[in-house]
């Protein structure tokens, strides 16, 4: 059976009102996270961005002493090969050692039943991870099997709520929030998502990634998950 070309080329990201009406949006949100190390002035990273006006957030990394993580954001994907290419480049940055393991680009998608579909793709990813009262954060790429892919829709849609049921119920704990991002075709180890869990504390966030191991998505279906990175915001620039 062919394909229908016609829906795999509308690139909209797709969502429903709360009366069920379908509905669409062209934009979306490109998250890229890098991590350095040999960093000895943390204060001297923050004023670079903050004259520069870069939006994001810097994490102190907990397995490296002289570590921190640089997560940063744009609609548009030129800002990351222009004013952020420019700014890492400058004595500040590029004194630092690069750790290329880390680094992760992925952008915000729908699922298709999103009712506030702006909120969910541009809003709500920068208000978590710029909430002062939730600092901690364990970023991370994943990539599931090829078996996912050929399961059919109904199977994927259970296989999926069972994993989506344990991140809503610590959310709703309070416990922690998730970032997802689709990173198909933006990752060098050919990754399918990136993925922040961000909280108020941090062994919440590990027993959500072992509560997640669990599920038959994670012990069935991921190939690869990783590295890690874990931290907490030392600076997060205005919301």
């Amino acid at each position: 059976m062919k394909p229908n070309t016609k829906i795999i080329t509308d690139l909209r990201e797709k969502g429903r009102s709360q009366d069920g009406k379908p509905m669409s949006f062209d934009k979306r949100l490109f998250m890229q996270f890098f991590a350095f190390g040999k960093c000895r002035d943390n204060s001297a990273i923050v004023d670079e961005l903050e004259q520069e006006n870069i939006e994001g957030v810097i994490y102190e990394d907990i397995n490296d002493p002289q570590g921190i993580g640089l997560l940063t954001f744009s609609e548009d994907p030129d800002f990351f090969v222009t004013k952020l290419r420019k700014t890492l480049n400058k004595k500040t940055f590029s004194s630092l050692s690069i750790k290329q393991e880390y680094t992760m680009l992925g952008r915000t998608y729908s699922l298709g039943h999103e009712q506030n579909i702006e909120d969910w793709l541009i809003k709500r990813p920068r208000r978590i991870v710029l909430n002062h009262d939730h600092s901690w954060a364990v970023w991370y790429p994943l990539r599931r099997s090829g078996e996912f892919s050929a399961l059919s829709r109904g199977e994927q849609t259970q296989i999926l709520k069972e994993h989506g049921a344990i991140g809503h119920s610590f959310g709703e704990a309070g416990f922690a929030k998730d970032i997802r991002l689709a990173c198909y075709g933006l990752n060098k180890k050919d990754n399918d998502f990136v993925i922040g869990l961000i909280g108020k504390e941090l062994f919440p966030l590990s027993i959500l990634v072992e509560s997640m191991r669990k599920t038959k998505q994670t012990s069935t279906y991921i190939q690869n998950m990783g590295p890690f990175f874990i931290g907490k915001a030392f600076w997060q620039s205005s919301l």
